[in-house]
């Protein structure tokens, strides 16, 4: 299939997709947020006012219109600090799967190709990473690197790579026994033209879906992280920052911490809504 044809594919599938649609519609709408933050957000994140700390949503008895969901512990406006949260999510989601992402690709693209030892040793280093849980490694390199939004990206980045090389190295294995590949390899081309012109192509359509669907494993990631005081640091917002704050509010101020866990899943499903339209979209069976 052509570009032009895949992209209307692509178009096609997704106005038949209800939950594609509104997947990239909640995504577009927090990126517009978070661009236009400092004209959305009506107080400063980080400014505190006790006078007027633990306010309810406007809508209950003691809530006023000036704070539409309320005030945090601190007096810290909720929907601002929400708006300012989107931009740390996206950013952190985006960088961090890039990192991984190219790591992983070039890792797997190496393993796949070549076999042999490099491939042994690569998907040794594979399972023993596997083996444990990504969390503890992020929570250490954090501990030891220190807190901080460019901290959270690398550490983010350099532990999350496993999946795409065992992903692109399993797609590598099958694509470079294709008569395509045999014909290039006899001609003389060379294996940095065969993996990057030949194969490459034929793996990156599910890059991109497993890329995706990873944008909002790295979210969870981060809010994770800043949950326990590891993530980014005050006064920059996170809405895993947002939940470390409010869970001590629980049984008396539920929206401290309910609004940011709310807001952290919809995102979550609507990442998983648009993986899913690609998926569809990208993959030559349903084509």
């Amino acid at each position: 299939m052509t570009g032009k044809g895949l992209l209307k594919n692509g178009l096609n599938r997704l106005v038949h997709s209800k939950t594609g649609i509104l997947g990239l519609a909640v995504l577009l709408a927090i990126a517009v947020i978070a661009v236009a933050a400092p004209l959305l957000a009506p107080h400063d994140p980080a400014q505190t006012n006790v006078a007027r700390k633990l306010l309810p949503p406007a809508w209950s008895a003691r809530g006023i219109a000036e704070y539409p969901l309320g005030t945090d512990n601190l007096g810290r406006d909720i929907w601002s600090r929400l708006i300012y949260g989107s931009r740390v999510s996206l950013i952190v989601g985006f960088c961090s799967v890039i990192i991984s992402g190219m790591i992983g690709i070039v890792l797997g693209l190496i393993s796949g190709y070549y076999g042999r030892w490099i491939d042994v040793l690569i998907m040794r280093i594979v399972d023993a990473l596997l083996a444990i849980p990504t969390i503890l490694f992020m929570m250490l390199f954090m501990f030891v690197l220190g807190p901080g939004i460019g901290t959270l990206i690398f550490v983010i980045g350099v532990t999350s790579w496993v999946s795409y090389a065992r992903m692109i190295r399993s797609e590598v294995l099958a694509v470079r026994e294709r008569d395509f590949v045999r014909s290039a390899k006899a001609v003389g081309a060379g294996d940095l033209r065969i993996i990057f012109v030949h194969v490459l192509p034929n793996v990156i359509s599910s890059f991109i879906v497993i890329s995706t669907l990873s944008i909002g494993r790295v979210i969870i990631a981060e809010a994770s992280l800043s949950f326990l005081g590891l993530g980014i640091q005050s006064p920059d917002v996170s809405w895993g920052g947002m939940l470390s704050d409010g869970r001590q509010y629980l049984a008396t101020s539920w929206w401290v911490a309910t609004f940011p866990g709310i807001i952290i899943t919809i995102t979550v499903l609507a990442v998983i809504f648009v993986g899913d339209w690609l998926r569809d979209w990208l993959d030559p069976k349903l084509n």
